[in-house]
């Protein structure tokens, strides 16, 4: 025997508390119909985060600007670039993009060594989010830093980078512990999410099981003041443990905290 279908008062009473949803996620959830079509609106909404999404793909990152930004902020700023030619060739090839060029590379070898920590901004596959987030969370996280009494290498910007080049660089400057600060892959809701990464003991080679990443940084998502926060906390305990990534959620046992693959 058939259920009977449901009466169209109760259908859109469930319509109505999904609606009510919406208000706390960018997610598309109860978006309605036109037969059995999206909406107009649906469907242009789609279109045009879609569009935003490649745009950040593509976009070039004034590095020049931020660049002098921070130097007025009193950042140590070196700008380099990794071994893609261009953006084309960092889209095809992943690889050059986790490797200095040789420019770069002497550029690194020419700085100080031996800090506690070495801070990475690269603007990865988003531009928008190191435009929007990058400052707001040096400045916190330089702040808190300090407070512990932790050393900071020069800011490295790199173009064009991927989240393994700050292997080579934390190498190169003979730091302790890296973060990469990077543009991380839009998605259709979030076209300007800031990721950073972790890595205690940087070397060429390091697998991404060895770090730790906060991600979704962003005025809408994790706001840079709290993400400065929970990033000084991993790097507080990788100094008390000497070890990031899966090692690090292993002592910690049931406090565990985030190991992901880079989103780039």
């Amino acid at each position: 025997m058939r259920d009977d279908p449901p009466h169209e008062s109760d259908q859109l009473a469930v319509l109505d508390k999904l609606a009510s949803l919406r208000r706390f996620t960018p997610a598309r959830i109860a978006l309605g119909r036109s037969g059995s079509g999206q909406l107009t609106e649906t469907s242009l909404r789609f279109m045009l985060d879609h569009a935003r999404a490649r745009d950040a793909v593509h976009a070039t990152l004034d590095f020049d600007s931020i660049g002098q930004l921070l130097r007025e902020r009193d950042w140590s700023v070196v700008a380099v670039r990794s071994a893609a030619a261009d953006r084309a060739e960092y889209l095809r090839r992943p690889d050059l993009g986790r490797h200095l060029s040789p420019e770069g590379r002497l550029a690194i070898e020419s700085q100080r060594r031996g800090d506690d920590v070495a801070i990475v901004a690269a603007d990865g596959l988003s531009a928008s989010a190191i435009e929007i987030n990058l400052q707001p969370l040096l400045d916190h996280l330089r702040q808190l830093l300090l407070a512990r009494g932790l050393t900071i290498g020069p800011l490295v910007l790199v173009e064009q980078g991927r989240v393994a080049i700050g292997d080579e660089i934390g190498e190169l400057l003979g730091a302790r512990l890296v973060v990469v600060l990077i543009g991380e892959r839009p998605g259709l809701s979030a076209a300007d999410s800031l990721g950073a990464y972790m890595t205690w003991r940087p070397r060429i080679g390091t697998m991404d099981s060895r770090r730790n990443c906060i991600s979704n940084i962003r005025p809408a998502g994790l706001p840079p003041e709290e993400a400065a926060t929970q990033i000084v906390g991993v790097i507080e305990l990788a100094f008390k443990h000497a070890v990031t990534g899966v090692q690090l959620n292993d002592l910690r046992g049931d406090e565990a905290i985030p190991v992901v693959g880079p989103r780039e």
